[in-house]
């Protein structure tokens, strides 16, 4: 007897806003929608579009937005920060988030956003995003980290005032994947901080159809748990897309599908400066990444003596 064939792909991403996205992702600053990227974009695409079939309901005010689809929803939130309390609204944030999403058709999160400004001040572990991370932590749940989604934490321009979420959910769970170069995030050592970041290195989505996706989280130049090439974005940049092949690789042997750089759908590559976008681009030239997927933008990365990160969606095929 033969197979049956698979079903075609649920999600699909494009580096363009388009109509009827389930998520619609604006890189201009716009603190009116939970969609807008705060990080001024450098070069490239100046949206990207996050489709999932038809949208079944959909709201937007000044602080969230939600949309929900039959297999993905997405909730964004936006939360003030007080006297730049970034811990307590890390935690407003994520108890928000798990009350809008647990109880849901869509009660798994396999993809989140972070982004708030000045996400490197502070010494030692008053740094912001190590008090981020520790608002986060004690807010989720159990099942969030079981295992932690796929995530990415940067630092948007402006002063200290606002914090944004963004998650996709499905119905289903993804399939966490890790990179056998780098330590787990949620394993880091103590030195990174007082409670370990929260954060798969990709999801797996979709793994039962013709066209699984790979959503690599923020990727960045760090071998085991160790900051490498301080000082050269080039050099970083050459790293973190070492790193993003190992995910791609991790993919292929856990799908059985061929993962490949060019099946690259969107990109963006945060740049702590505008000065080295010229450096940027010259190494993404050669990545076989295809150039009118990638977004640049200037964002602070976590780990202050890096200058660049990255991530991605990536499509069998």
């Amino acid at each position: 007897m033969d197979p049956q064939p698979l079903s075609p792909a649920r999600l699909r991403v494009v580096p363009e806003t388009r109509d009827q996205a389930l998520i619609a992702f604006q890189f201009r600053p716009d603190e009116a929608s939970p969609l807008s990227v705060g990080c001024a974009r450098l070069a490239g695409p100046d949206g990207e579009s996050w489709l999932a079939g038809a949208v079944g309901e959909s709201a937007e005010t000044r602080g969230a937005a939600l949309a929900h689809g039959e297999h993905y929803a997405m909730v964004a939130l936006v939360v003030d920060e007080v006297h730049g309390d970034i811990e307590t609204a890390a935690a407003q944030a994520y108890e928000r988030l798990l009350v809008a999403v647990r109880p849901s058709e869509h009660p798994y999160l396999l993809r989140i956003w972070n982004y708030f400004p000045a996400i490197n001040r502070g010494e030692g572990d008053q740094e912001r995003y190590r008090r981020f991370c520790v608002g986060r932590a004690r807010a989720v749940d159990g099942m969030f980290n079981d295992p932690p989604p796929a995530a990415t934490a940067i630092g948007a321009d402006g002063e200290p005032g606002r914090l944004q979420v963004v998650a996709l959910c499905s119905r289903t769970p993804a399939v966490a994947i890790e990179n056998p170069r780098q330590t787990p995030a949620w394993q880091y050592p103590r030195e990174h901080g007082p409670v370990s970041p929260g954060f798969s290195r990709g999801a797996l989505l979709d793994t039962d159809t013709d066209t699984p996706r790979l959503l690599a989280s923020g990727t960045a130049s760090i071998v085991g748990h160790v900051s490498q090439h301080l000082g050269d974005c080039a050099a970083q940049l050459r790293e973190s897309l070492a790193n993003l092949d190992e995910l791609i690789a991790q993919a292929a042997e856990k799908t059985g599908k061929p993962f490949q750089r060019a099946g690259c759908e969107a990109m963006r590559v945060y740049l702590r400066s505008e000065a080295d976008l010229a450096a940027a681009q010259a190494v993404m030239s050669g990545s076989g990444i295809p150039p009118a997927c990638i977004t640049y933008l200037r964002g602070d990365i976590c780990r202050r003596e890096l200058d660049v990160e990255l991530e991605g969606v990536f499509a069998a095929g």
